[in-house]
């Protein structure tokens, strides 16, 4: 900007002495003092010039011609220079096209969306800000990763890669959210107490806030045993509810075996307990002890 007002301070200075030689040619200047001040980035100079009186006022239009010619040319050869970084920057431009950050942050929703595929409840996901002082070159086929560690649940870390044609990789933040049922305590529950209907209370929030392990379907806490006890409105949580046995030790049971065209059952009493799905031995009538997988209702699977 500097060169710009040095420059047109010399040209308004140049027509001021074109219009000085056309209407009053036959003047003498008995003193004129003109003081050009140009300021440029580094030092402020000041050149005085002063017109005696006897000075040829043809000299002094000669030399205002020339110097008309002269700041013309500058002017030429300044524009030229600035159009050909203006040309070169754009060429840079096109040569390396920046990637858009926003495409970014698109790629980075759409991928943890299907990654959520199948949450309960009401999933929100939001892409993190990504600092616009990056310089990725654009990429077109840009891949979305979950670190290790990470998951898509509540707020965290999305990798993002590129690797051709240039290759690079960020980090970006990012939000899961997902509102839907879970179950609470509806009155006071002692240690001990068999979980019913009448235990159970649906609430509505955002999972990623609540401590992991909740329940969010009844048939998951029904039948369990009350670990601890705990007040009414207490999130119930998997280490709060052990699952009962399907079988107890000493119960007799009913083992069933079935095959292709065949099925097989017989009585046996249970020597262990165990949860549903669990193994558990069976002595059948004949003393012989077989294992099978511990099922409701006293039933005991055994494959062969």
């Amino acid at each position: 900007m500097a060169m710009f007002d040095w420059v047109r301070r010399r040209v308004f200075l140049a027509l001021f002495l074109v219009l000085l030689d056309s209407r009053i040619r036959r003047m003498h200047i008995e003193s004129l003092y003109i003081a050009l001040e140009f300021d440029m980035s580094c030092f402020i100079y000041q050149l005085p010039l002063k017109l005696f009186s006897n000075v040829s006022l043809k000299a002094c239009m000669a030399s205002g011609r020339l110097g008309f010619v002269m700041l013309l040319a500058v002017l030429m050869l300044s524009n030229s220079l600035l159009l050909k970084a203006a040309t070169s920057q754009v060429a840079i431009s096109k040569q390396y096209p920046k990637q858009d950050l926003s495409l970014i942050k698109v790629k980075v929703v759409e991928f943890l969306q299907t990654q959520t595929l199948g949450y309960p409840g009401k999933v929100a996901v939001q892409a993190g800000a990504i600092d616009p002082n990056l310089k990725l070159a654009i990429c077109h086929d840009i891949q979305v990763f979950l670190p290790s560690g990470s998951r898509a649940w509540g707020k965290t870390s999305v990798g993002v890669r590129c690797n051709a044609p240039s290759a690079w990789t960020i980090y970006a933040q990012a939000t899961v959210n997902v509102v839907a049922q879970y179950l609470v305590a509806a009155a006071p529950l002692a240690q001990g107490r068999v979980v019913t209907h009448e235990d159970l209370l649906f609430q509505t929030g955002d999972l990623t806030q609540l401590p992991p392990g909740i329940f969010t379907d009844v048939t998951q806490a029904l039948g369990r045993i009350v670990n601890i006890s705990m007040n009414a409105g207490a999130v119930l949580r998997q280490e709060m509810l052990k699952v009962s046995p399907v079988v107890q030790q000493g119960q007799t049971v009913m083992i069933t075996s079935a095959g292709k065209g065949f099925r097989v059952s017989a009585e046996g009493k249970a020597m262990t307990k165990a949860n549903e799905g669990q193994v558990v031995q069976v002595k059948v009538a004949n003393g012989q002890v077989v294992s099978g997988i511990a099922r409701q209702s006293g039933q005991v699977e055994v494959v062969f």
